[in-house]
């Protein structure tokens, strides 16, 4: 018998030490994050800048350098590709925003949905062309704070949820939103790094980061 319990005893304390070791910690998800973002730069070439340059650059990332500003407070990475037509977001009033995107897991280097491209999504019906879902989201601007939330479209039906990602908003205090009326104005676009923190619930609840290519453009 206490060569039997012995065994049992040997058992479970081998049982929990692979369950110990299989476990991760927030800070070990964070960390596997950070290095993900890192190894992502390194493999895209690209240079980061800090806001002191970005500001001293007249809030431009230079695209020939293919450079990306990160924002200390939210640790959000930018790079501007267009400006856009049109006017900056209006203090205190309420605007409509149309975006088109690209959602790119960085770990695993996967598109998770996208709406900028003719193409079709499984789980949301055969032969579905999803650049019809744009999203569409309403925005309001106090100061600098910014807050949005999805009417409609592909992340909002994607992810089932009408809140932004902090990092999508992060670019509307320096690109402007409008219409192009004439062949030489085009949209706002950016390509964007949003740690966990300021991404989804989805990226939030499992700390991944994800890269996304995004348009802006006031609605009618």
């Amino acid at each position: 018998m206490k060569s039997y319990s012995y065994i049992i005893a040997l058992l479970m304390a081998v049982i929990l030490m692979a369950g110990c070791e299989k476990y991760e910690t927030y800070s070990d998800m964070k960390k596997k994050e950070q290095d993900a973002i890192e190894r992502f730069i390194e493999e895209q070439g690209i240079e980061v800048i800090d806001q002191t340059t970005f500001e001293a650059q007249g809030n431009t990332t230079i695209l020939a350098k293919n450079q990306f500003v990160r924002f200390t407070r939210n640790g959000v990475y930018m790079q501007i590709i267009r400006e856009g037509c049109g006017t900056k977001l209006e203090e205190n009033k309420a605007v409509n925003i149309l975006c088109r995107f690209m959602e790119q897991n960085i770990q695993t280097g996967d598109i998770v949905v996208r709406n900028d491209v003719h193409a079709s999504l499984s789980s949301l019906g055969t032969g579905i062309d999803v650049s019809q879902y744009l999203d569409k989201m309403s925005t309001k601007r106090v100061g600098t704070t910014i807050t949005a939330s999805f009417i409609s479209g592909m992340m909002y039906r994607y992810h089932g949820s009408a809140s932004v990602p902090g990092g999508w908003l992060v670019p509307l205090n320096y690109v402007k939103i409008g219409r192009p009326e004439n062949p030489d104005e085009e949209t706002a676009k950016v390509r964007l790094i949003v740690p966990h923190s300021q991404g989804t619930a989805d990226a939030s609840s499992s700390v991944t980061p994800y890269y996304y290519e995004l348009t802006y453009q006031r609605e009618r």
